[in-house]
């Protein structure tokens, strides 16, 4: 057997998990550039040990394995499953299976548990907010926090230590390193992160924080990504990501088929560089998602860039267009930069996509064509007029 690394990252809680470096895909849409976690916890009391959450498909014999380097798997007293999606569900069975233990989830999960788990009804505990077990020595209290992602998501916090095994709540697709100090860059791609799972929800997010907030926790071992022994740090970038804080910088999505669009996406951009905002330009034919997606988060403006294509805006847009509206980003002012040739359109969309989400419309520039002297000059102006809209005091 592999000698397994299952660190101690608490006082009897150990890291179970495993770690897929070679996943390239999330949800068929995020994209991981350097894999992901599936993060697994081994708790043990004097008396009774406890297992929160499993791993992914292809990960369960791993599973097994550290289980069984750190205790009778047979023995196991109980299972929690905070979230019943298959990145965190899908060795469930087996551990049922090949164990004692009863599995602990919400009234919502049970179903789920016994369909994308196989877990036998018989098997399956339900719990409130609230409720607690007692391992000897060790208490786990389970704290109901639905939409966060799905509506049967909960927290496990284990009082003696204050561990929250906060599930996909500050979570980060980052295999390297076990804690979050091990990880140069994990704010950011926290931040990557929370664009694609948590803002489109983020007034649940809210609710999540204020139950955090009622906690006194040293460590947060969440279900993707490192351990936090400085817990502040991820709280603090939530709280600040979920109440929709902004910076000087404005995000431009375009698409270009002869350089037309192009030539405006980067006169608009260096016209608001000189306004002291920051432009963030992304050709959505060579583009990073998550990328996008993280930059949306804190980002009060958009500009949309497109040729009419058919009659309207290109595919490649209507694409991402439907995609930020899926993730309601905290964009407060939008504009559009559209060019032409035989036929309209493309304005028409963008302008009508920016109504449907609620964001003002700042104002558009249409080009026949590339842009001369007289588009380039509008363009300037449209800068201008975006540039104080993002410096203008927000009023509540």
């Amino acid at each position: 057997m592999i000698k397994y690394n299952t660190p101690e990252i608490s006082e009897g809680v150990y890291a179970v998990g495993a770690k897929d470096r070679n996943r390239r895909l999330f949800d068929a849409l995020v994209p991981l550039p350097r894999g992901t976690t599936f993060n697994s916890y081994l708790v043990k009391g004097a008396e009774k040990t406890a297992l929160i959450d499993s791993v992914g498909p292809g990960f369960e014999q791993e599973l097994l394995d550290k289980i069984s380097s750190l205790t009778d798997l047979s023995k196991l007293d109980y299972v929690v499953m905070n979230h019943a999606e298959p990145d965190h569900s899908t060795a469930l069975g087996a551990v049922v299976r090949e164990s004692r233990a009863t599995l602990y989830t919400t009234e919502k999960g049970a179903p789920m548990a016994a369909r994308y788990s196989g877990v036998p009804a018989e098997r399956i505990k339900t719990i409130k907010d609230g409720d607690t077990i007692e391992l000897g020595g060790k208490k786990l209290r389970f704290i109901e926090s639905p939409w966060l992602h799905w509506p049967e998501t909960m927290f496990t916090y284990l009082e003696e230590n204050k561990v929250l095994f906060s599930c996909d709540f500050f979570g980060a697709h980052a295999p390297d390193g076990t804690y979050d100090d091990d990880i140069p860059d994990i704010i950011s791609l926290a931040k990557g992160y929370f664009a694609e799972i948590m803002m489109p929800l983020r007034p649940f997010c809210k609710k999540g924080l204020d139950k955090v907030a009622a906690l006194e926790i040293t460590t947060i071992a969440p279900s993707h990504g490192p351990v936090y022994r400085n817990p502040s740090r991820i709280i603090d970038a939530y709280r600040s990501w979920v109440a929709g804080e902004t910076l000087r910088k404005a995000v431009i999505v375009y698409v270009t088929t002869w350089g037309a669009t192009e030539q405006m996406a980067n006169c608009i951009a260096e016209a608001l560089a000189k306004e002291g905002i920051n432009p963030k330009l992304y050709n959505l034919a060579s583009f990073d998602m998550g990328q996008l997606a993280e930059d949306l988060v804190d980002s009060p403006a958009l500009v949309v860039g497109s040729p009419t294509l058919f009659s309207g805006l290109h595919p490649y847009m209507n694409n991402t267009l439907n995609l930020i509206k899926l993730l309601k980003p905290p964009v407060k002012f939008g504009a559009a930069i559209c060019s032409y040739g035989w036929g309209k359109g493309a304005l028409k969309q963008a302008q009508e996509f920016f109504e449907n989400a609620k964001i003002e419309f700042v104002g558009a520039v249409d080009s026949y064509g590339p842009p001369h002297d007289e588009e380039i000059q509008k363009i300037t102006e449209l800068a201008g007029q975006l540039a104080a809209k993002i410096s203008a005091p927000v009023v509540n």
